[in-house]
């Protein structure tokens, strides 16, 4: 699905068609995992890297019954959850 996005406080942000139907207009958009927004700043993509963090921390914390550390850093778990390079 085709989109718009309007930049610059001076944009005129015109309606777009193609094939006879107007491109629906966002503020935000992800592209190849990265949030980007209108007014381009980061906020928005760190705000739902913060929120993807917190919701993994969640799933461990109810999760894993032994929080010692020495058995969380050999664990299978800890490896399967961080991302390899």
């Amino acid at each position: 699905m085709h989109k718009v996005m309007h930049f610059g406080s001076h944009n005129r942000q015109f309606n777009y068609h193609m094939k006879g139907k107007q491109l629906e207009e966002v503020i935000s958009e992800k592209d190849l995992g990265v949030i980007i927004s209108s007014n381009l700043k980061v906020a928005d993509h760190c705000r739902h890297a913060y929120a993807t963090a917190n919701r993994m921390l969640g799933l461990l914390s109810r999760t894993v019954k032994f929080r010692n550390v020495d058995i969380m850093v050999n664990s299978s778990l800890q490896k399967s959850c961080t991302p390899t390079s």
